[in-house]
């Protein structure tokens, strides 16, 4: 369980400050937040559970959200910003997960675009953007962010194998701790958004902190299927893939390693 005050002691210099709403169990985080912000809620409102009965990742893909084995947390934001900058906010949320990770427990994460938080070929977490637009600006945008802390059993038939933080960095990692982190670095990351020379660095940035940007072989799968060479970011945070027929921007879709794919996929 989460200590709340002790909580609110840490964050009572950030940005979500007196705005934490914490429910032992919920359906999902992303829906209760969604919720509030059609009410109203505040920016940089922050939800989040001990246990999840219908967390979802993209596509309606399924979280596992077991009680108190992992981190399922979604932050409201108002950005007012153009409906064109959207695209970044799963980049800027990866960030902020790595970072939060890397200073609690001392793990490095993988960046697997759009989503996806790896360490080595396993996931440990995912991001989930749902927004909502006016007049071309970003009304409001929930970030929610779930990741296996705790876990040590996973269910079968997994896209990608599954791990937990517990597992890689072989101790008990605090998810109070992590909470802070993420919110911490969530609100630092977010600065960038806001600036247009630092909106410009966030692609090199995601370059940086991922294997699967540049120069990996891989297959797309979506609407925009294809099978190439990942070639980096271009400027709105949408990825670009050198394939045998040219060079394709991939604008949705999800990533896996060509040669994880079966042969006659091509």
């Amino acid at each position: 369980m989460f200590d709340l005050a002790a909580l609110e002691t840490s964050l009572a210099d950030a940005r979500c400050a007196g705005k934490l709403h914490y429910a032992p169990v919920t359906n999902s985080t992303n829906t209760d937040a969604l919720e509030a912000a059609r009410a109203g809620a505040p920016n940089w409102s922050v939800y989040f559970a001990d246990e999840q009965l219908a967390g979802r990742g993209r596509s309606d893909h399924k979280w596992q959200s077991p009680a108190g084995e992992g981190l399922y947390v979604s932050i409201l934001l108002r950005p007012n910003t153009p409906a064109t900058t959207l695209p970044m906010l799963p980049l800027i949320a990866g960030l902020a997960a790595a970072s939060a990770i890397k200073q609690i427990s001392g793990l490095t994460v993988d960046l697997r675009w759009p989503n996806d938080l790896l360490i080595g070929p396993r996931k440990t977490g995912g991001i989930l953007v749902e927004a909502r637009t006016e007049a071309d600006k970003v009304a409001y945008a929930v970030v929610g962010i779930g990741i296996n802390v705790h876990q040590r059993e996973f269910a079968a038939g997994l896209d990608t194998p599954a791990t937990s933080l517990d597992l890689e960095s072989k101790k008990s990692i605090s998810r109070q701790d992590l909470l802070v982190a993420l919110l911490k670095s969530l609100e630092l990351e977010m600065r960038s958004y806001y600036v247009a020379h630092a909106f410009e660095m966030i692609p090199s940035a995601v370059e940086e902190a991922s294997t699967w940007i540049r120069g990996k072989r891989v297959h797309v799968h979506g609407p925009q299927a294809c099978t190439g060479l990942t070639a980096g970011l271009d400027w709105y945070g949408f990825l670009r893939v050198q394939t045998e027929t040219g060079l394709v921007t991939v604008h949705t879709g999800g990533l896996r390693a060509a040669e994880d794919e079966p042969a006659d996929i091509s």
